[in-house]
């Protein structure tokens, strides 16, 4: 099922369970999609790779906002955000572990003959591509600088 049917089923379960916290994520998802389709001006389904980016966005911003609640001391605000990324990671495919990164990581600097920090670029670029989805940007530059260094 593509994202946007799934996000609007979602959506109606969330309002018959009058589940806020639910709705609200699920519209945030809802507008983001109409966002992206209205740049391509295409009425068709937005590609999978480019649903994936647009989730991880979303699950991003809400956990960078609820990093700077915390910084703030108001742990409420921080748990409503957190909440918020909770519901929306469900339409993420399976998240992959640090060990499992980092196997992902090591192959590819071999692949790439990869020795140093010179090469960070390459091998971010194709563990970007070969993890999209699964492993978030900042986990995978950590462990890409642990392999290089």
């Amino acid at each position: 099922m593509a994202l946007e049917q799934e996000v609007m089923q979602k959506m109606k379960e969330a309002m018959k369970a009058k589940d806020s916290v639910a709705l609200a994520s699920l519209r945030s998802i809802k507008s983001e999609i109409l966002k992206a389709k209205t740049a391509t001006s295409s009425k068709d389904e937005i590609p999978e790779a480019e649903e994936l980016k647009l989730v991880q966005k979303l699950v991003k911003q809400r956990k960078d906002s609820a990093d700077l609640y915390l910084e703030q001391d108001r742990k409420d605000l921080a748990e409503a955000e957190l909440a918020e990324a909770k519901i929306i990671e469900q339409f993420l495919p399976a998240q992959l572990s640090e060990e499992e990164i980092d196997k992902e990581v090591k192959s590819i600097v071999e692949e790439t003959g990869a020795s140093s920090m010179k090469d960070m670029g390459k091998v971010m670029g194709m563990a970007s591509q070969r993890l999209a989805g699964r492993a978030d940007g900042k986990t995978i530059s950590k462990i890409v600088k642990g392999n290089l260094s």
